[in-house]
């Protein structure tokens, strides 16, 4: 995607932050940081934005944002159902967001399998209202364009939230 087709899609989720009232914590794996990095590029974003987790590990997703090491253990740390944890405890462990977007997925080259190929990635969505949404992607491309993709998507998400 290009820089100012993020920049853009990044004005409208902070604009719709700000017209919900809503306060925005991220917590990232595959994107290492990309999806808050696209937000807090934008002037004034701290209005909205509460920060960020970027939980590469399974060992730091178990830890700073409280996902269940049965979850992980049962679904993979590649799954919607750990998606969804991962935004859960992104919630808990702020005090002032009111939504959280988390994703996890498998940018390769490597690390793909059979049931899980490289490309896919995983999103969760939680409100603090209660209201979950999460979903599991596909995207191709080199490792750049699935990051790339991914935070896409999860902007996406955001901005429909």
């Amino acid at each position: 995607m290009p820089d100012n087709a993020l920049r853009t899609l990044s004005e409208h989720v902070l604009e719709h932050l700000r017209r919900t009232g809503w306060r925005l914590v991220t917590v990232e794996s595959c994107t290492g940081g990309l999806i808050a990095a696209a937000l807090s590029d934008i002037p004034g974003s701290s209005d909205v934005l509460e920060g960020g987790f970027v939980t590469y590990s399974n060992a730091l997703k178990m830890s700073a944002v409280s996902v269940p090491e049965a979850i992980l253990a049962q679904y993979g740390a590649v799954s919607t159902q750990t998606a969804e944890a991962m935004a859960r405890g992104g919630l808990l462990n702020t005090r002032d967001a009111d939504l959280a977007i988390s994703v996890t997925g498998i940018a390769g080259p490597s690390g793909g399998s059979t049931l899980k190929p490289v490309g896919t990635v995983c999103f969760g969505l939680v409100a603090r209202t209660g209201s979950t949404t999460s979903v599991q992607c596909h995207f191709t491309g080199d490792r750049a364009a699935i990051r790339a993709q991914s935070v896409h998507h999860a902007l996406q998400m955001v901005l429909n939230a």
